[in-house]
């Protein structure tokens, strides 16, 4: 064992110094941290270096967070699985599907019109030129970008991801707790897990020890992201986490701090085949397969300036959390770890 815990190690070393990767990666064999460092600038302009202690975007990574609050509430008989999307917000939306249900919303099969469709769009920037990301600061602010449009297909048709549908779930969540989705969050997620060092936070006032996110152009010029995202992050994606903060959220989820056992094998539940080979979605998480077996559970996150990947594979006793302030590289260094698995 203390063998593959050396080889992970030199992996990470030749492969984040043949991408210059910049962030942190951090990698735990059961309950023993061995591996851990930081790559990099969490400011570039200051010559600020990242350390293991600084707080990284994470994107998408938190849609995560999302489905467990709405697996809480469910839990407290709150809301259901089948419950339908038009009994549960109170805003209109003349053209989708009557019968959308958050189960549909939770995996992404929903088939309700997206504000940034993947496979339509590339640039996450084009999305501001229309709507000026420093207006995007509540939920509620992203409804005029798809709550008027056609449906794609038929709810539970097929997967397709959704990240309009996440914002719909912190729109319930908000208007059943009367909370704001990111006090929810702190409160019944952050908090329980001691994760004291994560946090949606804006931009603007970014707490210290954030990396500002960088996007490298072809040039071999740069600039920082904060005209690239919506000024605040919220029920799609956003937070901003330490990887120590990612392994106590890892620990509190499994050890069902979070949700009784069995909301927590609800959300692990394989629901949907993805359009990749033995890849399924969960409640907000990606589940990888071998042999029919569980090879991973996994979190992905890119915008522009952020890039991220988490994972707990249940076999090896291995948790990996990679997190950066450039558009790549996560996903560089889990293919090198997963070599070794």
């Amino acid at each position: 064992m203390k063998t593959q815990h050396m080889e992970f190690s030199r992996l990470i070393k030749e492969t984040s110094k043949a991408i210059e990767f910049s962030g942190v990666i951090s990698v735990k064999a059961g309950a023993e941290l061995i591996h851990s460092s930081a790559h990099g600038y969490s400011n570039r302009s200051d010559e600020i270096v990242n350390t293991t202690e600084t707080r990284f975007g994470i994107a998408s990574g938190c849609k995560l967070f999302t489905a467990i609050a709405i697996c809480q509430l469910i839990q407290k008989g709150k809301l259901r699985f089948d419950s339908e999307l038009k009994d549960c917000l109170s805003f209109e939306f003349p053209n989708f599907h009557q019968h959308v249900t958050i189960h549909h919303l939770l995996t992404h099969t929903s088939g309700i019109p997206d504000y940034f469709d993947e496979e339509v769009m590339d640039d996450f920037e084009e999305l501001w030129q229309k709507n000026p990301m420093y207006h995007i600061k509540r939920l509620k602010d992203f409804l005029p970008m798809f709550q008027d449009e056609e449906m794609m297909f038929e709810p539970g048709e097929r997967f397709h991801y959704n990240n309009a549908g996440y914002i719909l779930l912190g729109l319930i969540i908000e208007e059943l707790t009367e909370l704001e989705f990111s006090e929810y969050i702190k409160k019944n997620i952050f908090l329980p897990c001691n994760m004291e060092d994560s946090g949606y936070f804006s931009m603007d006032k970014l707490p210290k020890n954030t990396a500002l996110g960088y996007i490298d152009e072809e040039n071999g010029t740069w600039r920082t992201n904060v005209y690239s995202l919506p000024i605040k992050g919220g029920a799609d994606g956003g937070a901003y986490i330490t990887t120590t903060d990612m392994f106590r959220f890892w620990e509190g989820l499994f050890s069902n701090q979070l949700l009784n056992q069995e909301f927590t094998n609800l959300l692990l539940e394989d629901h949907i085949a993805t359009d990749e080979e033995g890849e399924y979605y969960g409640y907000g998480i990606w589940i990888s397969k071998k042999n029919d077996e569980i090879f991973k559970y996994h979190l992905m996150g890119y915008d522009p300036g952020v890039s991220f990947n988490s994972a707990v594979y249940p076999a090896n006793r291995i948790k990996t959390v990679i997190t950066s302030n450039v558009s790549n590289g996560p996903y560089d260094i889990t293919c090198a770890l997963e070599k070794e698995l």
